[in-house]
């Protein structure tokens, strides 16, 4: 079960990520995609491997739809433009570096900062799903799992680790492959990221007991230090 997953997962990045890139951009030669693509096979079973083989009950939590029951209405609809929003990212991107060229591409030092910054985010997106068994993909209570709050690791410094390292994976994706347009564009799915942090507090402290203590400790929602 775990392996047929773990390839299911690969093939669906690949489809998205290599069809969203090199479709719009209506070329197979750019060497900064198939480089992407590599990294993120890499990374992908570097997780599974590392995390969800361990974590059989969280892996099949990630593979369930977007939209489930129990979920509020809200957060139905914020994470259909979040995904929606997101996915118009990736395929920016070709359609600015091969046709817009609406500003000037990132530099070499910069590119490659990005990669890192990209890298930073799955790393943090990582550490996230080992220390949470509750990272479900939507906004829901899960009683029938017994869920409790988790306030170690990477959750003692921000509530959403998870959307922390979302945000630098869609900046680090658009410098590496030389779009600054799409790095600002990427303000776009952040935005619904801050906009479902307050839809998932406002159910949490209703729903879920010890989180409402848990957002007065943990001060920073996204950011430290600064939200």
């Amino acid at each position: 079960m775990f392996v047929r997953k773990l390839i299911a997962g690969l093939v669906m990045e690949l489809l998205i990520f290599g069809g969203f890139l090199f479709l719009p951009a209506w070329t197979l030669s750019w060497w900064r995609a198939w480089v992407f693509l590599g990294v993120i096979i890499t990374v992908s079973i570097a997780t599974m491997v590392g995390v969800f083989a361990s974590r059989p009950d969280l892996l099949n939590e990630r593979f369930k739809p977007l939209i489930q029951k129990g979920q509020p209405l809200a957060d139905k609809i914020v994470v259909v433009f979040y995904v929606a929003a997101l996915y118009g990212v990736i395929v920016f991107i070709p359609l600015d570096v091969f046709h817009f060229h609406l500003m000037r591409q990132p530099g070499g030092v910069v590119s490659s900062l990005g990669l890192v910054l990209f890298l930073v985010g799955w790393l943090i997106v990582s550490l996230a799903f080992r220390e949470n068994a509750f990272a479900a993909p939507v906004v829901k209570h899960q009683a029938e799992r017994q869920q409790i709050v988790v306030d170690t690791g990477v959750y003692g410094v921000v509530r959403h680790p998870l959307y922390s390292g979302c945000v630098a994976l869609a900046v680090g994706m658009a410098l590496w492959l030389e779009s600054y347009a799409a790095a600002l564009f990427a303000i776009v799915p952040v935005g619904m990221l801050v906009l479902r942090i307050h839809v998932e507090e406002r159910f949490l402290k209703r729903e879920l007991a010890g989180y409402a203590a848990y957002t007065q400790r943990v001060r920073y929602r996204l950011i430290p230090f600064l939200w």
